[in-house]
């Protein structure tokens, strides 16, 4: 894995030295710097198609490449909907944020209050909302169990689950997490989750093409995802599965998502901008990163090697001690910001750092290593920030 990292690192640095230098960088110097990152990417991962968002010098600007289907041959555009895999739990994390604000939860508080039935176990009395947004419960497997089918036998698991260390002293990354505090962030604001998403969150951020369930008149926009294989597979609903990793959008939609999340974006009520916002306060550190809820952030200048390993199978799949932030380090813009997605189909990658207001989407209809993605993605924003700096 090493050696796979520091081949990348290489060919990545190699690539932002051949990239021309701008003073005054036009689209097309933004489209030649995406083109030299991501064709080859295409073309060594097998990727069928992608959707590639920038924004620079104040500006977006979109890239397509390839087919959205392989048996349509249908082009992918603008318009074009992707699985965000785990991206999604930065909305869930914003919903939530959103509730603490409106004052129907605390991340402060644990799980037992707004979960009585879990009341008297590990789980619901020492595992707080805050450890649910961080990763950091004591140890929940990275997927719900395969034999839990239902919130019902979702909460008997919680009530059997031990941890295997203190809440709040390991990361382990969990959907499982993550999709407890939507259903909790949901049950306060008293109505169901996805249509919390999609009536009120959605709508007020401005964003038009993203769903959990996409509607039938959407269909035909849908991508359809590969797996390794190469055999055609899209997500299946499952327990937590909206919550943790169900939501489909354009990357015109996930723009304006990152846009917000710079404070770049126009008419957003004032609440819902704190709670995106707030979603970037650090509170421990893990390896190379700081986790925010959800959002994992590193200081900028940025260093591809933290980033690689930060986003590494290591950092996804083993117990990672931590160490709290005291106090928690307020949201700031000097700071990259990230998060990686995966479905069986498909990958997605998002990045910005806020006080550049330089950020960067990426969307495949294929699971490609996240250190692909994060290489060409370093390339692409390096460069950009090199010709806004006159470099």
């Amino acid at each position: 894995m090493k050696s796979t990292m520091l081949r990348l690192f290489a060919a990545a640095v190699l690539s932002v030295c051949a990239l021309p230098v701008f003073s005054q960088t036009t689209s097309a110097d933004i489209r030649h710097i995406v083109d030299t990152a991501i064709t080859p990417l295409m073309t060594r991962d097998d990727i069928a198609g992608m959707a590639v968002g920038v924004i620079a010098n104040g500006e977006t600007h979109v890239f397509t490449y390839g087919v959205a289907s392989k048996q349509t041959g249908k082009p992918v555009t603008g318009d074009t909907l992707f699985e965000l895999g785990s991206v999604s739990k930065t909305f869930t994390a914003t919903l939530a944020s959103y509730a603490q604000l409106q004052g129907a939860l605390s991340f402060s508080d644990p799980v037992s209050k707004y979960v009585p039935e879990l009341r008297g176990t590990p789980f619901g009395d020492t595992v707080t909302l805050l450890d649910l947004a961080t990763h950091t419960p004591g140890g929940l497997p990275l997927q719900v169990p395969d034999d839990v089918h239902d919130n019902a036998q979702l909460m008997q698991y919680f009530k059997a689950w031990k941890p295997r260390y203190p809440a709040g002293t390991y990361r382990t990354y969990a959907n499982p997490g993550i999709g407890m505090l939507g259903l909790i962030t949901a049950k306060t604001m008293r109505q169901d989750f996805d249509a919390l998403m999609q009536q009120r969150l959605f709508p007020a951020l401005g964003l038009t093409s993203t769903y959990i369930q996409v509607p039938a008149a959407r269909m035909k926009d849908y991508a359809q995802g590969y797996a390794k294989d190469g055999a055609p597979v899209r997500v299946r609903p499952g327990v937590l599965s909206s919550e943790a990793y169900g939501v489909k959008a354009t990357v015109t939609d996930m723009m304006r998502f990152v846009q917000a999340n710079m404070n770049d974006a126009a008419s957003i009520d004032a609440t819902w901008q704190r709670a995106i916002i707030a979603t970037h306060t650090g509170y421990l550190v893990a390896g190379p990163m700081t986790q925010d809820p959800i959002w994992e952030q590193y200081p900028y200048p940025a260093q591809l090697q933290a980033l690689l390993d930060g986003n590494s199978p290591a950092m996804a799949l083993e117990a990672q001690r931590v160490e709290r932030m005291q106090p928690p380090q307020a949201p700031r813009g000097d700071v990259w910001i990230n998060k990686t997605g995966s479905t069986n189909g498909f990958g997605a990658y998002v990045a910005f750092v806020p006080g550049q207001h330089v950020g960067i989407v990426m969307l495949a209809n294929r699971n490609i290593p996240n250190t692909e993605r994060v290489a060409a993605a370093y390339a692409i924003v390096t460069a950009l920030l090199d010709a806004k700096a006159g470099r």
